[in-house]
């Protein structure tokens, strides 16, 4: 890995973790009404992709999923996880990425070549996704917390909606398409 790039990635994720600090200490030193709604939307949209962004810069130069073990990206109840998958119309979340994000080739060539190394690629790649949304979705949910705590109840319902979308949904995405890959090995 390009020295340059590993600590340029890791000084950004720095900045942006001191940006969610000021966000979060600018809120809590402010009234929740001096506040307009569609303002507190932009600022729960700024802060959701401040955090995630920390998770996804580490998470582009370091293997980050190793953090947690091994068991956890073991799926135990796959019927359960598709059933989550159905009921939350995960579904829809994934045509839109392919849409807006994922569908031209170049972008899905970088996680899956076609080869058998590119299946461990991808493999590699959803765990580096996962955690980094699942990291992301926790930080979220505790500034959704301390938020909640002091009256910022507009924010914090934003910010929640934005993590729901931003970051579950992209981990149960992950996780599903653990399930669907493990077939070909099974």
């Amino acid at each position: 890995m390009n020295l340059i790039k590993k600590i340029a990635f890791t000084l950004f994720a720095f900045f942006l973790a001191y940006q969610v600090y000021v966000l979060m200490v600018s809120f809590i030193r402010l009234e929740p009404v001096s506040i307009s709604i569609g303002i507190q939307f932009v600022l729960a949209f700024l802060l959701s992709l401040c955090i995630t962004g920390v998770f996804a810069f580490l998470g582009f130069v370091y293997p980050t999923h190793k953090i947690l073990p091994h068991g956890y990206y073991v799926i135990r109840h796959p019927e359960r996880l598709k059933r989550l998958y159905a009921v939350a119309q995960v579904e829809y979340f994934r045509k839109a990425l392919l849409l807006f994000f994922w569908g031209r080739t170049a972008n899905r060539k970088k996680y899956f070549d076609g080869s058998r190394q590119g299946i461990k690629n991808f493999m590699y790649q959803t765990k580096q996704s996962e955690f980094g949304h699942l990291g992301a979705f926790l930080v979220t949910f505790l500034a959704c917390l301390i938020l909640l705590y002091f009256s910022f109840y507009w924010l914090a319902g934003f910010s929640f909606l934005i993590n729901i979308v931003g970051n579950a949904y992209p981990v149960i995405l992950q996780r599903y398409h653990r399930i669907r890959i493990g077939r070909l090995f099974n």
